[in-house]
């Protein structure tokens, strides 16, 4: 990748972060470190049906796309239509649908299927806090038994409101990010009795 498509990106980037903070929720685009961390948590290599919610600047959109079988689909949402078109014009693969939607609404798209894998970077705790419980309660609904839902964040506050709705929540600590980020690996929802 040459450097000027990575300023690129990195100016949208920002440019999305000064005009909706609460959405981007970070100051600097995430570590490719940090993106293959999370996607390490989970098996990538065996998923039908991934979805990504918070495409950015597409560098999670891209790793899952290398990972991924041939026959996988991936559906990515994105509520700022300017990134969205910039990762469109850069990742053209058949296996890739792009969604100019908020990812609350990604029952829509899914066509009555589940998820084997639901990558996450929305920024959690400066969401709305309807919103973030909407989006928590669908990943939980959405997901496939034996999926996983990957979550990165800024912020250990979403710990607690992971693990009231999965049985199972893996932890890691991403410190060469910025900032450092906190990478979640939740499985199989919670039950009354606990597993």
């Amino acid at each position: 990748m040459g450097a000027g498509l990575d300023l690129t990106r990195r100016a949208l980037f920002v440019r999305a972060m000064i005009s909706s903070p609460r959405q981007v929720g970070a100051v600097w685009p995430t570590s490719r470190r940090a993106v293959r961390g999370l996607l390490d948590m989970a098996d990538l290599g065996g998923a039908r049906t991934v979805l990504e919610f918070g495409v950015g600047t597409g560098v999670y959109t891209a790793e899952i796309l290398h990972r991924v079988p041939p026959d996988a689909r991936v559906l990515g949402f994105e509520v700022d239509g300017r990134l969205l078109r910039a990762v469109a014009a850069r990742l053209r693969d058949p296996r890739l649908t792009l969604v100019n939607d908020s990812a609350e609404h990604a029952e829509r798209y899914l066509r009555g299927g589940a998820a084997d894998v639901i990558v996450s970077s929305l920024p959690f705790t400066t969401l709305p806090a309807a919103t973030r419980e909407a989006i928590l309660d669908l990943s939980c609904r959405l997901l496939d038994p034996g999926g996983s839902f990957l979550v990165l964040q800024y912020s250990p506050a979403v710990l607690g409101e992971l693990q009231r709705r999965f049985g199972r929540v893996r932890r890691r600590l991403c410190l060469p990010n910025l900032p450092p980020a906190f990478l979640f690996a939740c499985e199989g929802p919670r039950t009354e009795g606990g597993w």
